[in-house]
């Protein structure tokens, strides 16, 4: 088994139709598109499709990872909370004839949905070619190694793989984090002294290895 795939929640965002549907919820990253081809044209899937590309955690209960539950003033029973109106696989409230629980696994409980896993916290760094005196701002999960880095910065550069990466003058480790390899996280500084963060980002240095090993 690979390591998990981190993503961003910007990235989470763009999901948001229903032929392309991603949440999040606890953590994780859940790609719900077939979902919602199986059941399309339900009343149920409203909720869901609202809150496409959205963070749905606050639809369960932290410590039991359940759907919230709250007392029926009416039955006094225990019943799921749902704000927003009731979805895919949650019961009706009352006995119904029409409710079929055949389903298999709740939807939020089948990983078979899960595609990675959400960032708890996001940076933003500056990264300069030498070789061409261009530089890009990317967004990045601060859990991912500089290989992971790596990879998303190949949308700009083909060639990223042929590039020694330095930070300061020093090689980066590409198995360690941004933290891991000395560049510390100052936006809690940048916010406390309202500086433009654009302007004084930690910049990542790229040295051409004169020698294209990736097509």
């Amino acid at each position: 088994m690979g390591r998990s795939k981190y993503f961003t929640p910007n990235e989470v965002a763009i999901h948001n139709t229903v032929e392309d549907l991603w949440v999040s919820f606890l953590g994780k990253v859940y790609d719900v598109t077939p979902l919602c081809e199986k059941y399309k044209g339900d009343v149920l899937l409203k909720p869901i499709i609202q809150a496409a590309g959205k963070d749905i955690s606050h639809w369960f209960n932290q410590r039991t990872k359940e759907i919230r539950t709250h007392i029926d003033p009416l039955t006094n029973c225990s019943l799921p909370y749902c704000p927003n109106g009731r979805f895919v696989h949650i019961p009706p409230p009352y006995p119904d004839s029409d409710w079929a629980n055949d389903f298999g696994r709740p939807w939020w409980k089948d990983d078979s949905y899960c595609v990675g896993i959400l960032s708890k916290k996001t940076r933003y760094i500056k990264i300069i070619n030498t070789l061409t005196s261009q530089d890009q701002v990317i967004e990045v999960c601060s859990e991912e190694t500089m290989s992971e880095i790596l990879e998303r910065y190949r949308k700009y550069n083909a060639h990223a793989g042929s590039y020694t990466w330095k930070y300061n003058g020093t090689n980066l480790n590409m198995e360690n984090t941004i933290e891991e390899n000395g560049i510390a996280d100052e936006d809690e500084e940048f916010y406390k002294l309202s500086m433009n963060d654009d302007t004084f980002l930690q910049a990542i240095h790229l040295y051409f290895n004169d020698d294209l090993t990736e097509a």
